[in-house]
């Protein structure tokens, strides 16, 4: 299937620069990225994150009741989590250069319009197109990074690229919430979205797609960092079809991580949707206060989300470890805003920074884990595939939370996001053991995981010759899988019961004497 025009399908290779200057030109372009990645990215959350910092004005403005303004967020959330699954299969086949400034294009002309009506209808329906277009975002990003950053340095460059939606997200409660101030509630879709418009024009003239398009050798070969089991060559792209059916849909460890997310954007996004009108209602707060809030929880989390990647590093990869570290003070935060000392202003933007601070870490990691699990070719579809599942938890919180509040209060409706916390803690367990190794382990009529260890190459071959399964026994393996049982060994609900044990995690054999990677 090819869904692009000539202008957005990937750039061509070009001819290999000589090596002298290639080794010039490399850290260039890396930081070159780097840049313009992270730029583009903190832009978009200047039109998407505006909302939630001005709903309560405009809801008033308007006549909206709360669940109203829940039904619009929820819109957005459940668009923007389809659109990262699509979206992303459809990144990973075309050229960050244009697919993304393309989205920052379409995003502010659903952002002008939004603020030109006051039909809520049309509201919803445009608000939830721009989630649509808003998840042409992560995937370009995605895809450029991960061509450009091999997997032993993922951890790190991710974290300080990850910092791009902090920046952004910060910027856009200070931003929103003074202009609201000195222009009224329409300008907090305009001003960002002007402010689109013009970094759309850089993107056009400092992103570019992979490091061959411009001349230059794959990462891993500059690098010398190949991961073990993978093959040397593996630069074809994917189709859409083995993107999503052989990466996606059969990779177990995909779904373990994608319902852990669903419970973790539960407790993102509860406090940067409803937090500014749960302060104004609830502690009294005034505009500027509110936006100072979302500014708390996004400025926090840069710091902490470096941190983090980069331990993830030191540690192997051990991401799920200390993803579940880090909830457990997002879990003690959240009951400090329900149980804490009323009219305290100060304490609840405090414990907003500690949410800030302890989540964001625990949504990059459960990202990264995803593309430790799966190739470089399909870093969009993996992540748009736990975009998918975590907005589909937004879309419960924009939605459920307008609902409780409105009939039951805002005590009713933070002890809901306390249990989706606890449950997100209880899968990220399952992930405590896990590191970008865990794929490679044993090996099935599956083939091979991409970037899976050489004790999974020697298995996948043994298979694609002899056309058995291959033996997972004590003595073919050092993980002892054969007694693990039947169930745990041979379904998805095998990485439950231990971080070692088979699952269906890569391309079928068939496919992988094709393209091996």
């Amino acid at each position: 299937m090819n869904w692009n025009s000539p202008l957005l399908q990937p750039a061509p290779h070009i001819p290999p620069v000589p090596k002298e200057q290639a080794q010039r030109l490399y850290p260039k372009m890396r930081w070159q990225i780097l840049e313009s990645t992270f730029i583009g990215y903190a832009t978009f959350y200047f039109v998407r994150n505006n909302l939630p910092i001005v709903s309560r004005e405009m809801g008033i403005s308007l006549h909206y009741s709360m669940e109203q303004v829940g039904n619009i967020l929820a819109a957005t959330a459940i668009s923007y989590g389809v659109g990262k699954l699509f979206m992303g299969a459809w990144s990973d086949r075309s050229n960050p250069r244009y697919f993304m400034p393309l989205g920052l294009v379409l995003t502010a002309i659903c952002n002008f319009a939004f603020g030109a009506v006051s039909s809520y209808h049309v509201q919803l329906a445009l608000w939830a197109l721009n989630g649509l277009v808003q998840s042409m975002g992560w995937a370009p990003c995605g895809r450029s990074l991960g061509h450009w950053y091999s997997v032993n340095e993922r951890g790190t460059m991710f974290a300080f690229w990850n910092v791009a939606q902090n920046v952004g997200g910060g910027l856009t409660g200070l931003l929103v919430a003074y202009s609201t101030v000195l222009l009224g509630w329409r300008s907090a879709f305009y001003v960002p979205g002007v402010l689109a418009i013009l970094c759309a024009i850089y993107l056009l003239i400092r992103l570019r797609d992979t490091p061959q398009s411009v001349g230059l050798p794959p990462i891993e070969e500059w690098r010398n960092d190949y991961p073990a089991g993978t093959r040397k060559d593996a630069e074809q792209e994917l189709g859409t079809r083995d993107l999503l059916t052989n990466y996606i849909f059969k990779n177990g460890y995909l779904w373990l991580f994608a319902f852990a997310n669903f419970f973790v954007y539960i407790a993102r996004y509860a406090m940067l949707d409803w937090g500014p009108t749960y302060l104004k209602e609830v502690k009294h707060a005034s505009l500027g206060e509110g936006g100072v809030s979302t500014a708390a929880l996004e400025f926090s989390a840069i710091f902490s989300t470096i941190l983090m990647g980069w331990l993830s590093d030191k540690l192997g990869g051990r991401r799920g470890m200390i993803s579940v570290l880090c909830m457990i003070p997002v879990l003690l935060s959240y009951l400090g805003i329900i149980y804490g000392p009323p009219g305290k202003l100060w304490i609840s933007l405090g414990l907003f920074g500690v949410i800030g601070f302890f989540v964001y870490p625990t949504v990059l990691l459960l990202v990264v884990s995803a593309l430790d699990f799966t190739s470089k070719k399909a870093v969009g579809t993996a992540a748009g595939f736990l975009g998918l599942f975590g907005y589909l938890g937004r879309t419960v919180e924009g939605e459920g939370i307008g609902v409780l509040v409105q009939h039951y209060g805002w005590a009713v409706a933070l002890h809901a996001v306390v249990i989706a916390v606890v449950l997100g803690i209880a899968l990220l367990l399952f992930t405590w053991k896990l590191s970008p190794h865990s794929a490679g382990r044993s090996g099935s009529r599956y083939g091979c995981a991409p970037g899976g260890t050489s004790r999974v190459s020697e298995l996948c071959t043994t298979s694609r010759r002899t056309g058995k399964e291959p033996s997972t026994s004590p003595s073919a393996s050092t993980n002892n899988d054969s007694r693990a049982p039947l169930w745990a060994r041979h379904s998805m609900l095998g990485v439950f019961s231990s971080s070692t044990l088979p699952l269906k995690v890569c391309r079928p054999a068939s496919a992988a004497s094709k393209n091996f990677r």
